[in-house]
């Protein structure tokens, strides 16, 4: 028996309303992740979304890596206060120089980000930075405010490496990359008036990830290891089941989805995920690694496997000072200019890095 038109309509209108109801799901998830966040870092995001800004995942490659930014957002938002975005980052007094470093994969930019003024005795500390983008977008521009701010926080030489990224180069390219960028940075502090001796590695989200990572590939090689891991909401596991996964889901600017296309574009077969090198906190040997800070955000997907990180580094013998900011989403640690939370999480990484790199000088 044919269906009558009653009852197809009444079929068409309930998957219309299962699917406004989805719709409706994931706009109330949107606006809580925006009912939560702190009025400076929910202008930032306001911004974000006026500035034009699709949803991580939902476009191509290409399209992705050119649309506006969280810095971006910054900008536009210090602008709106009346202030040059120029001026601000000439005000914190460091001073740039580009080089660059040789890799299997060819030759990739290092910026150089130096305090002001003459280096200490036997040279600045040196802090090698790997920026985020899920190994996919953004670069060393993208992310200059941070890599400015520790260096002038920490009073110390950031050498912010780029590296290849997926999908032209699969996983493992970028972490081959990340070591071979800090045996650079061991190997020509001097050149950027660096103490050799002196020297930590720190990230952001994917670049949190090759920090660690090059941390354990410096102690598995036997290569000089880092004084301190600075470990900024690092991707620390593939488990996107997690308590702030399933409480992020829809979050801005950083979802579920989003990291699941960071990672569908990264890998190259799904096995690549149970690699220690991404699962972190589920496969990788963390014993006899330095000591670390851990930063992480309450509106934030990677939350949970970054306090996960945190206890079991601690589990593993390092001395680990964890925080997380409430109110503040993933990307904010480089928004100082505009999101007080931002300020307080740079200050408290500085503070760490300061202590363990003064030490190192002493020993």
């Amino acid at each position: 028996m044919r269906p009558s038109k009653k009852s197809i309509l009444a079929a068409t209108l309930g998957t219309l309303a299962v699917v406004a109801g989805l719709s409706s799901a994931v706009a109330a998830e949107q606006n809580s992740a925006m009912q939560r966040a702190d009025d400076d870092m929910k202008r930032v995001l306001q911004k974000l979304e006026e500035l034009g800004a699709k949803p991580l995942g939902t476009q191509s490659v290409d399209a992705t890596r050119k649309q506006p930014t969280p810095a971006d957002a910054v900008k536009a938002v210090l602008e709106d206060q009346g202030k040059d975005p120029k001026q601000v980052m000439d005000e914190m007094g460091v001073i740039t120089r580009d080089m660059s470093y040789e890799t299997s994969g060819g030759t990739q930019p290092v910026r150089i980000f130096m305090p002001e003024g003459e280096a200490p005795q036997g040279g600045w500390p040196v802090i090698v930075y790997y920026h985020g983008g899920g190994w996919v977008i953004a670069d060393i521009d993208t992310y200059a405010a941070s890599a400015m701010g520790l260096a002038a926080e920490a009073e110390a030489v950031v050498a912010s490496v780029e590296y290849r990224h997926a999908p032209e180069h699969k996983f493992p390219a970028a972490h081959e990359d990340a070591f071979a960028a800090y045996q650079w940075a061991l190997n020509n502090a001097d050149s950027f008036a660096g103490d050799a001796k002196r020297v930590a590695v720190a990230g952001e989200s994917a670049g949190g990830n090759l920090a660690i990572n090059t941390a354990i590939m410096a102690r598995d090689n036997n290569v000089q290891m880092p004084e301190h891991m600075l470990l900024i909401y690092p991707v620390a596991g593939t488990d996107t089941n997690t308590e702030s996964y399933k409480e992020n889901a829809d979050a801005v600017p950083l979802s579920r989805d989003a990291m699941q296309w960071f990672v569908k574009h990264t890998i190259s077969e799904p096995a690549d995920k149970q690699d220690p090198r991404l699962d972190v906190v589920g496969q990788a040997d963390l014993k006899g690694l330095p000591d670390a800070t851990v930063i992480t955000a309450e509106i934030d997907p990677l939350r949970s496997e970054g306090k996960a990180l945190a206890d079991k580094l601690r589990e593993a013998g390092s001395n680990v000072s964890y925080k997380n900011y409430d109110g503040v989403t993933h990307e904010f640690f480089g928004m100082a200019a505009v999101v007080e939370d931002a300020e307080k999480a740079l200050e408290f990484a500085a503070d760490e890095l300061e202590s363990d790199l003064e030490s190192a000088g002493k020993n």
